[in-house]
């Protein structure tokens, strides 16, 4: 799950605890997300910083339920096209697990041949993305090692 630490960093999920992720407008996205299940972990990343990076970890606490965001007319994230009967976007909720002490650039981890296929290093683009179990692992090996 990507975030940028200027709108919701790591930092932040370690003060809050926990939080709803909102605001996705992306149907790639919505659709990896409404794949996840309470307990899933997922590799929390830094967009928009020098480098970018995997900062951490949280776990899905509460499966996907429509982001209340779309429906408030205040909200950038309004979707005039959404209803309460029949919603476009949805969110799950996440708990922080760790902050690693040295991120992972993905520079990093496009240096990884075992990475070579994961859809960070193809499409940094997309929001919420799949990560294999195998690449799960290889990641939190990689902070293990630089720590």
């Amino acid at each position: 799950m990507k975030s940028e630490p200027d709108v919701y960093s790591i930092d932040d999920l370690i003060a809050d605890g926990r939080t709803h992720w909102d605001g996705v407008r992306n149907y790639q996205a919505r659709n990896n997300m409404m794949k996840m299940a309470v307990g899933d972990e997922v590799l929390y990343y830094h967009s928009r910083q020098t480098p970018p990076a995997v900062v951490g970890r949280a776990k899905v606490v509460r499966e996907f339920y429509p982001d209340f965001t779309q429906f408030d007319e205040e909200s950038s994230y309004f979707d005039a096209r959404s209803s309460e009967e029949n919603p476009r976007w949805q969110m799950v909720d996440v708990e922080f697990v760790e902050k690693f002490d040295s991120e992972i650039s993905l520079t990093e981890i496009k240096e990884q041949k075992p990475l070579a296929d994961m859809v960070l290093v193809n499409n940094s683009r997309l929001s919420v993305q799949p990560v294999s179990k195998k690449e799960f692992d290889w990641i939190l090996q990689m902070s293990q090692s630089q720590s």
